[in-house]
């Protein structure tokens, strides 16, 4: 709990102190995953291996994630793997992890090809959602080029924008914000709906960018008139709208 509030909160503080500097924090945190997730947007982590699977996890994850995942492929060249029983495309595999120079541990790995699924006994991916080296090890020995979607979890990707948890209603907004996150969730499931089946084509494309500029018009005139603001054009609207959604809370 310290840790989370570390250089906002000490023991020596209020209650009062407390509540005025638990919005700072928040925001601050806020602040370094909007930085954190620029950085998984536009720079790339090179690969430690040669290994297609690794570039795979490169091409999806959030640095962080994908930190993790590097140093299982890195401790895979310390895992020693033979094979053990086979039947019907089902493999049993040992798999020892070297952790001395003569120190050996053993954990038994399962490959079934079939359903392209691999289970090890130490069980780090049911636990953090990664998978180990030993595992990999078993992948390699197996000439696997690619893991099955279901060993890449979604709370990772890096290709999750932001907006879509930028409105999500947390205890410190204000009341009056849940409103407008609630439109905005319902914005957002029409709006991928719609950009699905306008993608097909370059025709349905054409015809969404002409409704939306059409739209964006009859809006901003909407809103000047409640305002009694300037008339904004499609790409000032368009530019207000992402400063809006990406700004940092002020603090």
């Amino acid at each position: 709990m310290h840790s989370f509030f570390n250089k906002f909160i000490t023991r020596n503080n209020s209650l009062i102190q407390f509540v005025k500097q638990y919005d700072n924090c928040l925001g601050s945190r806020e602040q370094a995953e909007r930085e954190s997730d620029a950085a998984d947007f536009h720079t790339v982590i090179p690969c430690a291996t040669k290994s297609s699977i690794e570039a795979q996890f490169q091409d999806v994850y959030t640095h962080q994630k994908f930190r993790e995942v590097q140093a299982q492929f890195r401790g895979k060249a310390n895992c020693i793997t033979r094979l053990t029983n086979f039947a019907l495309g089902y493999s049993v595999y040992e798999v020892g992890e070297q952790v001395f120079s003569s120190i050996f541990n053993k954990f038994v790995v399962t490959y079934d090809s079939v359903a392209a699924e691999v289970k090890c006994q130490c069980l780090l991916f049911e636990s953090r959602g990664i998978l180990c080296c030993h595992a990999l090890s078993v992948l390699s020995f197996e000439r696997v080029s690619q893991v099955s979607p279901r060993y890449i979890l979604k709370r990772w990707n890096n290709k999750v924008k932001e907006v879509t948890h930028t409105h999500i209603k947390r205890s410190h907004d204000e009341p009056l914000l849940e409103p407008r996150s609630k439109r905005f969730d319902q914005l957002v499931f029409c709006s991928q709906n719609i950009c699905k089946f306008t993608s097909e084509s370059e025709e349905l494309t054409a015809i969404l960018h002409r409704a939306y500029d059409n739209v964006m018009v009859e809006m901003e005139s909407l809103k000047a008139k409640r305002k009694g603001t300037s008339f904004l054009s499609h790409e000032d609207a368009n530019l207000e709208s992402v400063n809006e959604l990406q700004s940092p809370p002020r603090i």
